[in-house]
């Protein structure tokens, strides 16, 4: 059952625009993560099974080593995942 409620269409819309912004992929989805976890932790979204592989799947596709830059892979596998987790958010 999805999240009801102006907090819960706030945080789809913030994550929606995080999604959309300008700017590199990679760091967008740090923002998705960071606003994500935080409505989950508010209670304001639900984590599906399906959004919970997906983050899953992010974090992996953003893991680096210290000092190591992400290349294209990385990004372009971001840019995947985020357009699945825009679809997912409206079961959150």
């Amino acid at each position: 059952m999805s999240s009801t409620g102006p907090a819960a269409e706030a945080a789809r819309r913030d994550v929606r625009e995080l999604i959309a912004a300008k700017g590199h992929s990679v760091d967008n989805a740090r923002a998705v993560i960071a606003r994500i976890n935080e409505a989950l932790e508010a209670g304001h979204l639900v984590l599906t099974p399906e959004l919970k592989t997906y983050l899953t799947d992010l974090n992996q596709a953003l893991e680096q080593d210290e000092g190591q830059k992400l290349g294209g892979k990385s990004a372009e596998a971001a840019r995947f995942i985020l357009r699945a987790i825009d679809r997912e958010l409206d079961f959150a």
